[in-house]
This record gives structure tokens, sequence and C-alpha cells, in this order.
């Protein structure tokens, strides 16, 4: 028998290797090959498996993982600020789909019973394949990201209801107290399961650590994974509910990087398991007995999911944007889906045929996720074009609450997150006038009341950047992480205001050049500088002098950076002095206490025979002084700007500073 399991994954690996690159080279997702080389190895197929329990048992094991690994991604602290994400966008979405729905299995003629069960099916997604796509494409962390995964954790919580209203619904009846009794289970669980994790999880990690063996705490990790996920499943949650529960826990650990690095080849390897054991479901039989109908339920399906999703998420208040993307990546019948459908065939609600229709239904629209995400940002940028501003722009009663302030020579910050909130605390301390941009209504309300000048609404809307005064700003500061929605920022800012300073965060290398090509001034590409900072820790862990350091940096960061700037030139459609210098930079540096420069005239040319920089302006309190004379005497908190290459400022640098 266990010959049998092992040959079985051996087929399925081996038949799962040749589907997927062969959909790789039809440029689909990887998703479709792993699916079509389940239905081609089935039981219904090919029956080149036997052991499809077995094979479905891993499959469970490839969603706690990836769960898992999620939950250690996240935070906890981030999960509570999205907390009415959950509750209210994941209520409103699951209660309303299950109406929709039925509304709709009803015109096909079934009873009362099954069309709500139909919507029980309906209301769930597929938490396994949405965040593996969001994680592949680097948007966990984007809004739409945050609002699609709240509204996943609160389906998982609904498991377990939908489950004891099955028999219901099938006539057999269930106790009220063993319903009451099973929620208090869960409740209970998942209350100790969370605090058990949080409290006990970091003195179990620290104590497996001072054993300095990698086997061991690998063994610990998957002990806490795996036993949370028991713990949940054995109070009638799911088993990823736990899963992300026990993550969620120990992403708060300073453990929770390398964690993630020693779980992540498991879980890659079972997910593949998990999308091959949903294909082997499928009778194939069904698409050539059924085709039309099987077309018309799978597009009720993902309508209805769609338009119910879109509008559970712009009722609580986001912008019209991030409901579309979000509502696109839910259109599709989860995994938990089959557990109920299983269930409801035993009551009676889902006879043989129906089963087959269901599962033919639920892979096509598991198979077209990819397409629905990849189709969510066109179709988003058409529905803004169409539907009024107003509307489009988020929740009205937040957007009555937008002050209007009068603002000058400020800077616009697009996105509070990580990035944003650093820059904004800077700005604040410093005194300089500065007003952020967000998406987020629980978040602008915190702000508010903190002081922050807040605004609610999408950046890229000509709306939103005309009430934060983008025709007086000074800069513009781009720090999200959705990569299509930084180029509509950047090309709306650039076009309602030709000279303004454009600076844009972006996840890797080869976002840069499309935003140079729509007029933004700077892009900080993430990937280069962590490899900047690793560079600069490695030759400080070997004790490299700090000046060495310096210029290896400058260096790096001279040709890579010169690389980008030449970019710049080619696509530049912005008035200012940085499209039309090759090679050099601007730096602000104060004169220090005790240092070279203090007390030093300009004419005496330490700066210029030294460095090889130029000196443009000094700044001496409120006073600024382009092109100073040569008699000027540099003091103590002068700060000066001046121009020349990234080697000739890091050996200004050194002149500014206390000897």
């Amino acid at each position: 028998m266990h010959l049998e399991a092992l040959q079985d994954i051996e087929i399925l690996f081996g038949l799962a290797i040749l589907t997927v690159l062969l959909a790789r080279k039809l440029a689909l997702p990887s998703i479709i090959g792993f699916l079509a080389a389940g239905i081609i190895a089935g039981p219904h197929s090919l029956a080149l498996v036997r052991s499809t329990h077995q094979v479905e048992q891993l499959a469970e094991i490839g969603v706690v993982l990836l769960l898992f690994t999620i939950g250690i991604e996240f935070s906890l602290k981030e999960l509570m600020r999205i907390r009415q994400m959950v509750f209210l966008g994941g209520g409103l979405q699951v209660i309303v789909t299950i109406l929709a729905a039925a509304a709709v299995a009803s015109l096909f003629g079934l009873s009362a019973e099954r069309a709500v069960f139909c919507g029980f099916l309906a209301a769930l997604s597929s938490t396994a394949i949405i965040m593996k796509l969001l994680a592949d494409s680097a948007e966990i962390d984007t809004p739409h990201g945050k609002t699609t995964l709240g509204v996943l954790i609160f389906q998982d919580l609904c498991v377990v209801p939908l489950m004891l209203f099955v028999p219901l619904l099938g006539g057999g009846g269930t106790d009220p107290a063993d319903i009451a009794l099973t929620l208090a289970k869960a409740t209970v669980v998942v209350v100790a399961a969370h605090y058990g994790a949080r409290y006990l999880v970091p003195w179990l990690l620290r104590h497996v650590v001072r054993a300095r063996s990698r086997e061991l705490f690998i063994l610990s990790v998957i002990f806490i994974g795996f036993g949370t996920a028991w713990l949940t499943a054995e109070a009638g949650l799911s088993l990823a509910l736990g899963a992300f529960i026990a993550g969620l826990a120990i992403s708060e650990s300073e453990y929770s990087q390398q964690v993630l690095g020693d779980i992540m080849p498991f879980r890659d390897a079972f997910m593949s398991i998990f999308f091959l054991s949903v294909g082997m479901l499928l009778d194939p039989a069904i698409l050539l007995q059924k085709p039309l109908l099987i077309v018309v339920v799978v597009t009720a399906i993902i309508l209805v999911k769609v338009c119910v999703a879109t509008a559970a998420i712009r009722i609580i208040g986001l912008p019209l944007r991030i409901s579309i993307l979000s509502a696109m990546a839910l259109a599709q019948i989860g995994e938990f889906s089959f557990v109920l459908a299983q269930s409801g065939q035993q009551h009676g609600l889902l006879p043989a045929d129906s089963y087959q229709l269901f599962l033919a239904a639920s892979v096509a629209t598991m198979a077209l996720t990819p397409l629905l995400v990849r189709l969510a940002t066109p179709l988003a940028e058409l529905a803004e074009r169409i539907v009024p501003a107003g509307f489009a722009r988020g929740s009205q009663r937040l957007a009555e609450r937008n002050r209007e302030v009068q603002l000058s020579g400020h800077v616009i910050i697009s996105g509070y997150g990580l990035n944003g909130r650093n820059l904004a605390k800077v700005l604040k301390h410093l005194s300089l006038p500065h007003i952020i941009i967000d998406t987020n209504p629980f978040t602008i309300a915190k702000e508010r009341k903190r002081g922050e000048r807040v605004i609610f609404g999408d950046a890229a809307m000509k709306e939103v950047l005309s009430h934060a005064h983008i025709e007086t700003a000074r800069i513009v500061v781009i720090a999200i992480s959705d990569a299509s929605a930084s180029r509509r920022i950047a090309a709306q800012a650039r076009q309602m205001n030709p000279t303004i300073h454009i600076i844009a965060r972006t996840r890797y290398v080869l976002e840069v050049e499309p935003l140079y090509r729509l007029g933004v001034n700077e892009v900080v590409p993430e990937e280069f500088e962590t490899s900047v900072e690793i560079l600069s820790r490695v030759l400080r862990t070997f004790m490299v002098p700090h000046d060495e350091i310096e210029r290896h940096v400058a260096e790096v960061r001279s040709n890579c950076y010169g690389m980008l700037r030449s970019m710049s030139r080619r696509h530049s459609h912005a008035v200012g002095i940085s499209g039309y210098l090759a090679g050099a930079e601007l730096a602000t540096l104060r004169v220090q206490e005790g240092s070279r420069l203090e007390g030093e005239s300009l004419r005496q040319g330490s700066i210029k025979t030294l460095s090889g920089a130029t000196v443009l302006v000094i700044k001496r309190g409120d006073d600024v002084v382009p092109n100073p004379d040569p008699v000027w005497e540099l003091a103590k908190d002068d700060t000066l700007l001046l121009l020349g290459t990234a080697e000739q400022l890091a050996a200004a640098g050194r002149l500014f500073r206390k000897e």
C-alpha cells in the first residue's frame, strides 16, 4: 500500500511537470497545468492514480502550510487594523452572496433548501489559489490584497456555522444544544490557540534555538503549525484557520524569517498536490454531456460573486478600483466548498449528477482565476472612466470630512504603509508641510484623531489630487506597493503639475523604466536598495573601514543609478535641473561643530579642492543664498546644497563631519 502511494505521487509529479511546462509555453499560470494533470490522472480519466484518498490528505497539508506561511508573512497588528474589513466586508460578502446565489439557483427550478445550499457553496472562495497568486505577484501588502485577505478570513470563520446548517436544510435536524456546544468549543479553541501561540510559542522557540539544531527548529515549527491547526479542526473549525493563527503568532517573534525560509519548500511541494487533487475529482465526461449548462453555471457564479463582492467592499467605504480588484480575485469556488458539497451529498441536497456539475463549474472558476485577476486592472480603469467620480473615489461620508486646507510647497504622500508613515513622522518632526492620501477608511479615521492631514481617496484621481493642492505642491511621494496604481498616480500627477518633483517607490528594478516614461523624477527600487544595505553590513562585519565602505557603496550606487538616470533622461517629460545633468547628483549637507569647514570661507576652496563638488546654495536660518559669494564664511549648522558625482558628494560629506 505504501509503495502504491509513492507510485501515485511519482506519476502525479511526472505528469505535472509535463503539463506545467506546456502551460508555461502557452503563457498560462502553473495552476492550470496542475489542474489539467489531476484531471488526466484522476479515476474518471486514465485512472493512473489509485490511492486518491492519500493524495487528498497530502493536499490538506498543502493548504495548512500555505495559510501557515501567509500568517507568518502577515502581522497580528496589521490584522487588527483590518478587523473591520474582516467582519464588515467579509460578513456582507458571505450573506449577500448566499442570498443572491440562492435566488439564481431557484430560477433553475431548485427547491428553497437546495437553492440556499447552492448559496453556501458559492459564498466561499479559494484561499489557496488567491493567496498564491497574490504572493507570486507581491500584492499581499497592497490595499486590494489586504481587503481580499480580510474577506477570506471571514469566509474561513463561516465554515463551521455553514456546516451546522447543512443537516437542517437536508431535513435531518440538529439539536440546538449541539450547535451551541460546537460554537462554544470553537470560540474557546480559537482564543486558547491565539494566546497559547502568542505566549507559549516564543518561549518554546527560544529554548529550541539555544540547542543550535536546525532539525529540531524545523520540527518545532511544524509541531506548532500543525498542532494549532489540529486544535481548531477538533473544535469544528477549518485546519487552515488554525494554521493561519499559528503563523500570526510566529510573525511577532524574531524567528519569523528563518521559519519562513525553512517552510517555503515544503509549502510549494504540497500546494502543487492540492491543485492536482482538485483536478482528480472531476469527471471529464460531464464536459461533453452538458457543456452549455456548465458555461451558464460558471458565468452565473462569476457574475454573482464579482457583483456582490464589489458592492460589499464598496459599501464599507473603499474606492471602486480596490473593490473591483478584490472582487475579481474572489470570483471562484473555494476548496472548503468541496467539504460542504460532500456533506450536502450525505443529506440529499446534492445528487450525484449535480455534484459532478458543481465540480466542473468549480474547477472551471479556479482555472479562470488567473485570467480574471489579470483582467481586473483594465476592468477597474474602465469602470472608473464610466461611473461618476464621486462614486469611484469611495465613501462620500469620508470624502465630505476631507477639510479644505490651504497648502503650498508641501509634500503629498500617496500611501500610508510603513514607508509613508516613516516619511510623515520625520516631516512632522521637522515641521515640513505635508498631506497624506490613503484608501483605508479605518486608517484615515485613526490618523485624523492624531492630528494628521489625511485625505481619503485614490491618488490617481484628478479630484483627489486637486483636493491635496497638487498645483502648489513641491513633491509627490508614491509610497504604495501596487505597481499599476503607481503608474496611474504618476501620470495623473505629472499631467496636473508639469513641474512637480515625483519620487516613486517600487519593488523591482524592472518596474523602474515604465515610471520614468511617465515623468517620475526619482525611482527607488527596493530590490537595489536591499542589495546595497546587505553589501554595507557584510563589509562592516569584516571590519572594513567606514570610508572604504562608503567608497564601495558610492561606486555601486553610481553604476546602478547612472543607468536609472539614463532612463530618466530618455523618458523625462518634467522640467527641472535633474533632467539635464548627466551622472550628477544633488546633496544637502550640514556643517557640524568641530568639522574642518567650520569658520572657513568659500574662497579657501576646501570643498572644491578636496572633493570636486560645487556649492550651489547656502541656507542659514531662514535665509537662503543661491550662488553664494566666495567671501562667505561657513558657520555651525549652515546647510549647503552641493552638485557632484556620487563619489564627489561622498568625499564632501566627510568634510562636514566632526574631525
